[in-house]
């Protein structure tokens, strides 16, 4: 029997409560289903991911794609959906506000909100319309009586701004916001990782690990409560094809299939008889 979208929520907000899980991030319904029968307890979606398996870059789709693709990976598994739902798709808290209602309409335990505005010559929203914006889509969740995780993220690190102080500065005013997770992608230094989980607590922390650095007990012993790997998992399925592409046409040889996953086991994952 399918497990009901409140089920759902609670589960992911339980994951929350102790202890340290991963969130790997699927890009479409085949990785979502995979991930899911591997054992993992929560998935969250990707914008980069998806983009390019649509062959777009990040940061390009639409709300309306973001939300048909959210749609299709609730739908996929009955494993809890965290969103990445980027900038809200606005530039108005309002218009904030209206796209947070309608991802509750996906079916999604949680999703983020971060505070990149997509102009390099402006990189963040100033920081009291950051926490405008957090405020709107925290409203908006409680406004829709779902019991939907709000995520708030700070994207200093990825946009330049590396003073952990200033980045540290924006979490804490998004968990006064409302926010219940807060996420700063590009914080892996273990010390700066510690200070961000000290300077919320006791709001969980999520880390992004998107190269090799600290393993999932090392991040757990600083008190991180979730890790998520964004588009890593899926620039490691472009590499792998990329790679066997390349032997083909400069060695003409086809080694790396012997590295492939196996028909039977694919098709024995999918079979949805």
């Amino acid at each position: 029997m399918p497990v009901s979208l409140e089920r759902k929520r609670a589960l992911f907000r339980s994951l929350h409560e102790g202890g340290c899980f991963v969130l790997p991030n699927p890009w479409d319904i085949g990785s979502a289903r995979m991930f899911a029968a591997m054992g993992f307890k929560a998935l969250a979606s990707t914008s980069s991911g998806y983009a390019w398996s649509r062959g777009r870059a990040d940061n390009s789709m639409t709300c309306d794609d973001i939300l048909a693709h959210l749609t299709e990976l609730c739908a996929a598994t009955d494993l809890p959906v965290n969103a990445d739902f980027e900038a809200g798709f606005s530039d108005t808290a309002e218009g904030v506000a209206t796209n947070v209602r309608r991802c509750i309409g996906t079916g999604v335990a949680g999703l983020s909100i971060e505070d990149a505005t997509g102009d390099a010559r402006k990189p963040l929203y100033d920081f009291h319309e950051a926490v405008e914006r957090m405020v709107a889509a925290r409203s908006a969740i409680d406004a829709s009586g779902a019991d939907v995780m709000l995520i708030g993220r700070c994207e200093g690190f990825l946009t330049g701004e590396t003073d952990l102080s200033k980045v540290i500065r924006r979490l804490v005013a998004y968990s006064e916001a409302g926010a219940e997770c807060l996420y700063a992608p590009g914080v892996t230094r273990r010390d700066a990782v510690a200070e961000v989980v000290r300077a919320v607590a006791p709001k969980p922390v999520n880390i992004l690990m998107g190269s090799p650095g600290l393993s999932v007990a090392e991040l757990a012993a600083l008190g991180v409560r979730r890790i998520s790997v964004g588009g890593a998992m899926a620039r490691v399925a472009w590499g792998a094809v990329e790679r066997s592409a390349r032997e083909i046409l400069e060695q003409g040889t086809f080694d790396s299939f012997g590295q492939a996953a196996k028909y039977a086991d694919l098709n024995h994952l999918f079979d949805m008889k």
